[in-house]
């Protein structure tokens, strides 16, 4: 058994690129703060982190859809 205790992980703050310790004893990882974790979460409430899609091919229907005649 391993009976010495491992160091906790310092990781870079996915906010401000600054260090964060990515341990139990800080309850906002990966981010350092408070401050960081609730911008990053204000980011994705307010829609500003968007997943990039290409536009529907030519051809693609969607199945919901009813044909237009």
């Amino acid at each position: 058994m391993n009976s010495t205790a491992s160091k906790p992980r310092t990781v870079r703050c996915p906010a401000c690129g600054g260090p964060s310790l990515y341990a139990a004893q800080n309850p906002y990882r990966p981010f350092c703060s408070e401050r960081c974790k609730n911008l990053d979460f204000g980011a994705w409430a307010s829609e500003s982190y968007r997943v990039p899609a290409r536009p529907d091919s030519a051809g693609a229907e969607d199945p919901d859809t009813p044909p237009v005649h």
